[in-house]
């Protein structure tokens, strides 16, 4: 896995330490929820979106490296995944997203080999 799906990319416009909760995120055919929580910790950023009535009651982790751009004044999040991607991804698993590397690993590993080069 590549230590870049765990961090911005430069030219997504996302300013660290920049409140992003709230922010709704835009997969590429169509709105996916809001940013539940967020970190900027380096080789682990990462988005937890809540995706509402969209997929009833899911939480998804997506890695920092899946953010195309970060626009502020609209207050929204463009990913590069489709919304399927997204529905079939791993199960959020909030007691292990923070601090179990293999988790990570899982995770990563399914947004790299879903992510458009």
């Amino acid at each position: 896995m590549s230590d870049s799906m765990w961090g911005y990319n430069a030219t997504s416009g996302h300013t660290t330490g920049a409140d992003l909760i709230g922010y709704k995120v835009e997969a590429t055919d169509g709105s996916i929820g809001k940013v539940d929580k967020h970190s900027d910790d380096v080789g682990s950023a990462y988005l937890v979106v809540d995706t509402g009535v969209w997929i009833f009651g899911k939480h998804v982790l997506l890695p920092a490296g899946t953010v195309k751009s970060v626009d502020s004044a609209e207050r929204k999040i463009y990913v590069e995944l489709t919304k399927e991607q997204i529905k079939d991804s791993p199960e959020f698993d909030k007691d292990k997203h923070v601090g179990d590397p293999a988790y990570h690993e899982q995770v990563g590993s399914y947004y790299q080999s879903h992510r458009r080069i």
